[in-house]
């Protein structure tokens, strides 16, 4: 449903994104995996023509997408990483106005997304937490029922039990065979939402990845205090160590947990924590 091919863009000598291709297949749940500035949002909106690409091509449900195309932005429901909206407006004369653009009646499909993400629908725009604004945004995207959806970071700002609202939302979708891809640099949320993700990481897709193996590409933060972990015969195959000193080190694992354990139980630690991964530790852990 959605591809591109060696999709670039250069923002004059600055580099957005470079040779980007990938494929969304119809009724996936796609994400891109990234640090800020990795060049999610640059390759999001050049799907959508809401800037220029350098060079290559985009291409929705097999057709390639050209300069002032427009009519295939009626299939798609788009979210952007910031939301900006008529502040004069009450959000429900806001999605009263979004709605006027359809010709399908909107209004039952309107009713249950304000209910389930609870939509303050009374409020103005301009009185709006960051938060309930990203919420009007994601209304006004999947009220006319597109068959894809893009977001862009879709959960910044949101409650965490508003994300679960949401993500359930996205399994209904997708049960109903609509595409969906979204950005994220939060590394649980594709682990536990999408089908498939591809990670860039310097404006570059350096991997796509099904969730089983990223699964199976685990590993964890290990942090150890004791002055004699020196005495350990750590497997330094399986370990990059980011931080060390005479009583501390703190390292990435890539290994079989229980291994590790046996080797800390010969010697005398004072604390040890073992924490997930943020997404600066993907990247040292893929790309070393």
């Amino acid at each position: 449903m959605i591809k591109t091919k060696a999709l670039t863009k250069n923002y004059g000598d600055i580099l957005g994104i470079k040779d980007i291709s990938l494929e969304v297949k119809k009724g996936e749940i796609f994400g891109l995996l990234g640090p800020n500035g990795a060049g999610k949002s640059t390759l999001i909106n050049c799907v959508m023509q809401m800037i220029n690409k350098t060079s290559g091509s985009v291409f929705i449900n097999g057709k390639e997408i050209l300069p002032n195309d427009y009519k295939y932005k009626l299939e798609i429901g788009y979210v952007p990483s910031e939301i900006n909206l008529y502040d004069d407006l009450t959000v429900k004369d806001m999605i009263e106005y979004s709605a006027s653009f359809y010709q399908n009646d909107l209004t039952d499909r309107v009713k249950y997304l304000v209910k389930k993400l609870k939509v303050p629908v009374g409020k103005k725009i301009e009185d709006l937490s960051y938060g309930n604004l990203k919420k009007v945004g994601i209304v006004l995207a999947m009220m006319h029922n597109p068959k894809i959806l893009i977001f862009d970071e879709p959960t910044s700002g949101l409650d965490p039990l508003v994300v679960e609202d949401f993500f359930k939302l996205l399994e209904e979708e997708k049960k109903k065979g609509t595409t969906i891809l979204f950005s994220t640099h939060i590394l649980s949320e594709v682990k536990k939402l999408c089908d498939r993700i591809g990670i860039i990481k310097d404006g570059e897709l350096v991997k796509i990845s099904d969730v089983v193996s990223l699964a199976d590409d685990s590993f964890s933060i290990v942090t150890i205090v004791g002055a004699e972990y020196k005495k350990m015969r750590l497997p330094m195959k399986d370990i990059i160590i980011k931080e060390e000193n005479k009583k501390m080190i703190k390292f990435i694992y890539k290994g079989n947990i229980n291994d590790l354990i046996q080797v800390l139980s010969d010697v005398k630690i004072e604390h040890l924590t073992v924490e997930e991964p943020d997404i600066e530790d993907i990247f040292m852990n893929y790309y070393r």
